[in-house]
C-alpha cells in the first residue's frame, strides 16, 4: 500500500489531491480530506462545540425521562446520565482519530472497514437517526418562536398550534442557512452561544435552588416496585443515556477533521460533555421540581415553562436563548453529519447543500405526524417524549457495533495507517463491500431487531450498545484474524 499523503507536523497527515481524485465517483470536495490550514480547531473550540450541543430541551428533560420511564430515582437519574457520559467519551475519543490524523470526514473513514460502497449502509443509519433529532429539535424550536412572537403580537398567539407550525419552519430554515454556509459557520455559532448558555444555565441554577426542598427531592422514592432489584432498571437507563450520544460516537470525525491535534480533540471533548450533560440535567430535574409550587402544576419542558411568565420583556429573551440553544445543538449534532452520509450515496451528484436541503426534507417528513396533529388535521396519541425515550434504546443497539467496528478496524486493523487516496477511488486497495464489516454488524444488529420485534433476549434490547459494540468489534477482529495475526508478528 503506497503513502499519497504527506506527513506534517504532529503526526498530521494532508493528501495531494491531483485530477484523478476529482474525477473519482466517490470523491466531491465537501467529504475531500481537511487541508491543515484548515485544521484550526483548539480544544477551547471542540469545547464550546460539546457545551453547544449538550445544553438543548432533550437534555433538561433526560433527568425526568429516567425518574418516569425507567424508574430510577432523581440521584440514580444524575449518577446515570454522568456515568454514560464518562463512557460515551471512550468511542468518541478513539473514533475521532482518524478524522485528526487525516482530516477525513465519518463517511469516509467508514469505507475501511465496510467499503467504498458498503459505508452506505451504517452511514444511512446514522442519517436516518440524526434527521428523526432533527425533527424533534426544530419542533422544540419551533415552539420556541412561536411564543417568542405571541410576546409581542396577540394576533400570533391566537394562532395557537398552527403559530408553532410556522415557527417550525422558520426555524428549520434558520438551521439550514447556518450549516449551508460551512463547518466555519458552525464553529462560530457554538463559540458564540456555549459561554451564553453556560452563564444563563448557572443563573438559573443559583435562582431555583432556594425555591425547592432540595433534601426532599434527594430523597424521593424511586418510581419502581419497591421489591425488585434496582440493577435492571439502571443498566436499562445507562444504555438509553449512551444513545443519546451514540450517534455522536460515530460520526466524531466529521468535526475531528478540524481539530488541531489529538490532544486537542480529546482535551475538548473530556472538558465539554460529561459535566455539561449533567449539570444541565440536573438543572432541569430541579427547575421541574419546583413547577408545582410556582405554577400549581408540574411543567417538565422548558419551552412551556419560560411560556409561564408574565413578564413580555423576560420572556422574549428567555425564548430567544432557548432558541439559540437548540439552534446550536441541532446544527452541530442533526445535520452535518446526515450531510455528509447523503453526499456519500452518490458524491458527484449530492454536494453539501444538496446534503443539507435533503437532511430538512427527511426531518420534516419524519415530524409530519406531530405537525399534523397542530394544525388539527391528524389525531394521535403518540408523544414526543415515548417517542425518544424508547427509541433511544432501539437505535443504540444499531449504532454500537458500527462504533465497535470502527475502533477495531482503525486500530488493530489498520494499525493507524490508511491509504487515503485509495478511499475515494473505487478501484482502490478498498473493496467495493467489506463483507466482514457487513457480517460483524448484521450479527448483532439482527439480534437487535429480533428482540425488540418478538420481547425475546431482553438483555439484549437492554444492554443493546454495549453488547452491539462488543459482539460487532470482537466479530470484526475474528473475521480479521489473519491481517491481526500478521500485524503482531
Amino acid at each position: 500500500m503506497a503513502e499519497q499523503s504527506q506527513a506534517v507536523e504532529d503526526s498530521l497527515y494532508e493528501l495531494e489531491i491531483g485530477s484523478h481524485l476529482q474525477d473519482s465517483r466517490l470523491f466531491n470536495n465537501s467529504i475531500a480530506p481537511t487541508r491543515i490550514k484548515e485544521r484550526n480547531w483548539t480544544s477551547g473550540d471542540i469545547a464550546a462545540l460539546w457545551v453547544g450541543m449538550a445544553i438543548c430541551v432533550p437534555t433538561y428533560t433526560l433527568g425526568g425521562v429516567l425518574t418516569a420511564f425507567f424508574g430510577l430515582s432523581v440521584i440514580e437519574a444524575l449518577i446515570t446520565i454522568l456515568l454514560a457520559n464518562t463512557i460515551v467519551l471512550i468511542p468518541l475519543c478513539l473514533n475521532a482519530f482518524p478524522g485528526t490524523k487525516y482530516g477525513i470526514p465519518f463517511p469516509v473513514v467508514l469505507r475501511s472497514s465496510f467499503g467504498t460502497i458498503g459505508s452506505n449502509l451504517p452511514c444511512m443509519i446514522r442519517a436516518t437517526v440524526a434527521c428523526g433529532w432533527f425533527g424533534v429539535q426544530t419542533l422544540f424550536g419551533g415552539i420556541a418562536v412561536h411564543l417568542l412572537f405571541s410576546s409581542f403580537s396577540s394576533d400570533w398567539a391566537n394562532l395557537g398550534e398552527t403559530g408553532e407550525v410556522i415557527g417550525f419552519f422558520i426555524f428549520m430554515l434558520l438551521n439550514l442557512v447556518v450549516v449551508i454556509r460551512g463547518a466555519d459557520s458552525v464553529k462560530k455559532m457554538e463559540a458564540f452561544s456555549a459561554p451564553l448558555l453556560l452563564v444563563v444555565s448557572v443563573g438559573l441554577m443559583m435562582w431555583i435552588v432556594p425555591r425547592v426542598d432540595i433534601v426532599a427531592l434527594v430523597n424521593e422514592p424511586a418510581n419502581r416496585p419497591a421489591d425488585t432489584s434496582l440493577w435492571s432498571y439502571f443498566f436499562g437507563g445507562l444504555t438509553a443515556m449512551v444513545g443519546f450520544w451514540a450517534t455522536l460516537s460515530l460520526n466524531i470525525p466529521d468535526f475531528s477533521r478540524y481539530a488541531r491535534s489529538q490532544k486537542d480533540q480529546i482535551k475538548g471533548q473530556v472538558l465539554g460533555l460529561p459535566l455539561t450533560m449533567f449539570f444541565f440535567s440536573a438543572l432541569g430535574v430541579v427547575m421541574t421540581a419546583a413547577t408545582p409550587s410556582l405554577f400549581g402544576h408540574t411543567i417538565s419542558d422548558p419551552v412551556h415553562l419560560i411560556g409561564m411568565i408574565d413578564n413580555t420583556t423576560w420572556k422574549a429573551m428567555a425564548m430567544v436563548l432557548i432558541i439559540i440553544a437548540t439552534l446550536s445543538t441541532n446544527t452541530a449534532a442533526n445535520i452535518v453529519s446526515p450531510t455528509n452520509d447523503f453526499q456519500n450515496l452518490s458524491p458527484r451528484h449530492i454536494n453539501h447543500t444538496r446534503g443539507v436541503i435533503l437532511t430538512g426534507f427527511i426531518g420534516l417528513l419524519l415530524m409530519g405526524f406531530e405537525l399534523l396533529k397542530k394544525v388539527g388535521w391528524l389525531d394521535s396519541d403518540i408523544s414526543i417524549e415515548a417517542m425518544y425515550s424508547g427509541w433511544l434504546l432501539s437505535y443504540s443497539s444499531l449504532l454500537g457495533p458500527i462504533a465497535g467496528i470502527m475502533v477495531v478496524d482503525y486500530f488493530f486493523v489498520r494499525r493507524q495507517v490508511l491509504s487515503v487516496e485509495d478511499l475515494y477511488l473505487p478501484d482502490g486497495v478498498y473493496p467495493k463491500v467489506n463483507m466482514a464489516g457487513m457480517a460483524a454488524f448484521l450479527v448483532p444488529g439482527s439480534l437487535s431487531v429480533f428482540a425488540m420485534m418478538t420481547g425475546s433476549l431482553a438483555w439484549f434490547y437492554h444492554y443493546g450498545w454495549f453488547c452491539g459494540s462488543l459482539i460487532g468489534g470482537a466479530l470484526y477482529a475474528l473475521f480479521n484474524i489473519r491481517q491481526l495475526t500478521r500485524a503482531s508478528a
